[in-house]
């Protein structure tokens, strides 16, 4: 059986395990809001059992997820983007790009096309101060919309020369650094790699966003990587996943959702997925031993979010972007057990530059969020379009829109339980200085 193969029997078994993990989901909060009791109903002679489906009644609304948020927000989630229009439901799985500076501007176009977020980049970035009017002004257009949870505000704030706030935010070493730091000294190194991801989270919640692009769970091969290099922890995925899970739990403490990217990892890639699409020519044991050992021990630390690679992996899927690939997106659900919110890579990366209607493949294919298409307005219409003509199923788009509404539910709750510090930037720095001294 070729892998291909084995990834659909894997995936029809898997989407029979989601529907009864619903359906207990929705019983069990309607359970609570109806205000049902835990005591079963008396089983009459000569009548079968229900002992189970009570089991799953009683389940607490406050269990959480192993991506964060719990049983009740994801049924919340659920209901809330039941009841959405199409073209409002098209736009919950869109974190738009955005050219210019205008918090006006940009805050319109979520507000009007609905948009899940806006992905803020060093072009829409003047000062803190417009930093600041931003995320404000797209908080505001999030509520004007008629949502209680708040839009996804990400940036890619890495560390090192991929931190888009320079001169804002505080700037932390590459991540390459939480790399050495763990090898110097593993208790204190992770320890070090947490702060300084909780800082970056506080500091980034401080500036009004909701999502942080990293960690980078890649393992990078050295000097034939022109792509990740140094925004990799280390050549050696052992070290890659103990600096990747620290850095997950320090953004979950902070209250800011994490990113790990870029499955199934971008390491051992000898071209710029920016450019081209490059050719991945591991094995699938080749790819086990050396690339997911970082991503399973994130989803191991609760990760939110992994973000998917445009890569074309010659053992699973050769030919097709990994990001458009439902074998891919069965190999993190099925084999790594992974049940939050899959986003794409930027779908504007020329990687896919080619590739017809992206954004209704990506969905098909198992993605929950579309990052940074070409065209965010182009990209609402096609989805919406798509939507009608049942080129992709509502039962698919409302499955990715719950996850990232209960994953925003997560963060609203967190956040409003961690307060940020008014010395935030002064921590931040500390923070910064000690993982630089941890690592050299």
């Amino acid at each position: 059986m070729t892998f291909s193969e084995a990834a659909r029997d894997a995936g029809s078994l898997r989407r029979m395990r989601t529907t009864h993990r619903v359906a207990s989901l929705l019983i069990a909060s309607a359970c609570v809001f109806a205000g049902c009791t835990s005591q079963a109903d008396p089983v009459q002679p000569g009548a079968p059992s229900n002992e189970s489906s009570h089991a799953e009644a009683r389940v607490d609304p406050d269990t959480p997820l192993g991506w964060g948020p719990t049983v009740g927000e994801l049924a919340q989630a659920q209901a809330i983007v039941a009841d959405l229009t199409d073209e409002e439901l098209a736009g919950q799985v869109i974190v738009g790009r955005y050219l210019g500076t205008d918090p006006v501007e940009v805050a319109t176009m979520l507000r009007e096309q609905h948009l899940a977020g806006i992905s803020i980049t060093s072009g829409n970035v003047v000062d803190e101060a417009q930093v600041r009017a931003m995320t404000a002004a797209l908080t505001q257009a999030a509520k004007d919309d008629g949502r209680s949870y708040p839009p996804v505000l990400g940036v890619d704030q890495e560390g090192g020369y991929v931190s888009h706030l320079r001169g804002i935010a505080t700037e932390f070493p590459a991540f390459t650094a939480a790399g050495a730091a763990i090898s110097a000294d593993g208790a204190s190194g992770r320890e070090a790699v947490r702060q300084a991801a909780y800082a970056t989270g506080l500091e980034l919640r401080d500036l009004g966003f909701t999502w942080v692009f990293a960690p980078v769970a890649d393992v990078t091969i050295g000097a034939a990587d022109p792509t990740i290099g140094t925004r990799s922890a280390s050549e050696d995925p052992a070290i890659a996943a103990k600096a990747t899970a620290a850095a997950v739990r320090g953004f979950d403490a902070a209250g800011v959702v994490s990113t790990v990217k870029h499955f199934p990892g971008h390491g051992a890639a000898t071209s710029d997925s920016h450019d081209t699409l490059p050719v991945l020519d591991s094995t699938l044991a080749e790819i086990t031993a050396h690339d997911l050992p970082p991503f399973e021990a994130a989803i191991g630390a609760h990760a939110p979010a992994v973000m998917m690679s445009h890569l074309d992996l010659s053992a699973i899927a050769p030919g097709v972007p990994a990001s458009l690939a439902p074998e891919v997106y069965k190999l993190l659900r099925d084999e790594l057990g992974f049940e939050g919110v899959a986003i794409t890579d930027s779908l504007g990366m020329g990687a896919i530059g080619g590739t017809f209607k992206p954004a209704v493949a990506a969905l098909n294919a198992g993605a929950d969020l579309l990052l940074m298409p070409v065209n965010t307005l182009e990209t609402h219409r096609v989805v919406t379009v798509a939507l009608r003509a049942g080129d992709v199923s509502r039962e698919r788009v409302e499955e990715a829109a719950a996850r990232v509404v209960a994953v925003q539910l997560w963060h609203q709750r967190v956040a409003a339980s961690t307060p940020v510090p008014v010395d935030v930037s002064a921590r931040a720095q500390q923070a910064a200085l000690a993982l630089s001294a941890a690592a050299y």
